[in-house]
């Protein structure tokens, strides 16, 4: 039997999709450096189309052609490692894709090396974690066109679908797959601090308890809120400790991983002079998370008074409601934003509204947000900033007194929130008619004579600010 595709690399995501690919029709070659584990889940699903292989020269012995195959393997240099141990047996026209968290700058670079010797390169972002994997991921493929056009079959079986159709596209020109893949994550980051911070807020700031908290965010999914995020922290928040007496919740250390996705972000942000603050300040939560012992020392040091729980205000948990909206909002706006800014800078051709479109389902962001994203994106394909958008500009001016009235009370209750603050202070600044820069500038060219412009003539001014009085 010839197999279809081959998957390289047995982990929870290579392990997922190879199921994902045989059940959606496909004859599948496994291969993974620990070879019990290909053999594994090919005796574990006899009588399906499943071929373990012991040596990468077998893997492309019984692939049918052109060879597809699917690299699930950690980013870095393990993936190099596989390019050329498996590239020796293919050929120009095969296509190897890589599936996992690449750097988009690696991806650019291995598009390269391979260019004109073969085989094709493939950079595609998945998203979905295990299930998704299993039974219907958002995928985010770039590289060639020519490319995709063979593998769209492929992935459009494979991938979710919402009511916009299979949740993959052709994103763009080399790197673009990984670079999207990356600002996704980057949007996942500050979704998630939001969301922390929210139920900070609504726990500490305001004693509701588990079972009320579990049905504002199950009511809350119902609404302009409805999301994968918010549909999962309606679970995890009243679950309880199966280990002992209480929640789960508050049995968990406070200490985040992260992978590297988020400050990627934030580095290819500044990089394009782009501002990320709700995804730059979600991944410094997480750094700052990692200082436990040291947040324990200063919190010994610098004693908080006892926080005052305020009244069960259904006007204040409306304010949280409106304020996460915003909050929201401006974390995809700041992703969209770069991911254009991208684009136009690497000319990846890459379209907008089809990102919302496949990020609809599957993924780890999707929402019904994605909806009038996607109607915003139509209605001009070459918006700078989802804030400028018209579907959005009742729902947020309506909220902005909301807003500010959260911050205010996290100030009050001296509980940190850091996203909420960021998107709350890049929105100002983005609707600020004069902003401060003004003040840099000048300082700029006292020190560096660095110059600067004015509002009322054309040109570049350089004063001497020491010459005031000696005149």
């Amino acid at each position: 039997m010839k197999a279809d595709i081959g998957v390289i690399g047995l982990g929870v995501m290579g392990r997922a999709l190879a199921q994902n690919l045989e059940r959606n029709g496909l004859a599948v070659a496994l291969f993974n450096r620990t070879h019990s584990k290909a053999v594994r889940l090919q005796e574990e699903n006899r009588g399906k189309r499943f071929i373990a292989v012991a040596t990468l020269k077998e893997l492309a012995e019984v692939l049918s052609r052109p060879r597809k195959i699917l690299l699930m393997v950690p980013a870095g240099k393990s993936v190099d490692q596989m390019i050329q141990g498996v590239s020796g047996g293919l050929e120009a026209d095969d296509i190897l894709i890589d599936g996992g968290n690449s750097h988009y700058t690696d991806t650019e670079r291995r598009i390269l090396e391979t260019a004109g010797r073969g085989p094709r390169f493939v950079g595609m972002g998945i998203s979905g974690g295990e299930e998704g994997a299993l039974y219907g991921p958002s995928l985010m493929p770039g590289g060639d066109p020519e490319s995709y056009g063979v593998l769209q079959p492929i992935l459009e079986k494979i991938a979710a679908r919402s009511d916009s159709g299979p949740c993959v596209t052709y994103v763009g020109n080399r790197g673009a797959g990984h670079f999207v893949k990356m600002v996704h994550n980057g949007i996942e980051y500050g979704i998630m601090q939001l969301i922390a911070e929210t139920y900070d807020l609504l726990r500490n700031g305001l004693g509701l308890d588990g079972p009320a908290l579990e049905d504002l965010f199950g009511g809350w999914n119902r609404g302009d809120l409805q999301s994968y995020l918010i549909e999962i922290t309606a679970k995890i928040i009243n679950f309880p400790d199966d280990l002992g007496d209480g929640l789960l919740i508050d049995r968990i250390l406070d200490l985040a991983g992260q992978k590297g996705t988020g400050a990627w972000t934030t580095v290819a942000a500044g990089e394009l002079g782009l501002p990320v603050p709700t995804i730059t300040s979600a991944v410094e939560a997480r750094g700052l998370s990692a200082l436990r012992e040291e947040r324990l020392r200063a919190g010994a040091i610098y004693t908080m008074p006892d926080r005052e729980i305020a009244a069960d205000d259904e006007t204040l948990v409306q304010a949280i409601h409106d304020a996460l909206y915003v909050a929201i909002l401006c974390a995809y706006s700041q992703g969209f934003a770069l991911i254009r800014a991208a684009s136009d800078r690497f000319e990846y051709g890459i379209d907008m509204k089809e990102v919302a479109r496949i990020w609809k389902g599957g993924c780890i962001i999707r929402a019904v947000l994605l909806d009038s994203i996607m109607e915003a994106f139509g209605a001009d394909p070459s918006l700078p900033n989802l804030l400028l958008a018209e579907p959005f500009h009742r729902p947020v001016a309506a909220r902005i007194p909301a807003w500010e009235r959260v911050v205010r009370l996290a100030v009050d209750r001296q509980i940190p929130v850091p996203a909420f603050s960021a998107s709350l202070a890049y929105f100002q600044g983005y609707r600020s008619k004069r902003g401060t820069a003004y003040l840099i500038q000048a300082q700029r060219d006292f020190f560096g004579a660095h110059t600067y412009q004015r509002i009322d003539r054309e040109g570049a001014f350089h004063t001497d600010w020491e010459r005031k009085g000696k005149d």
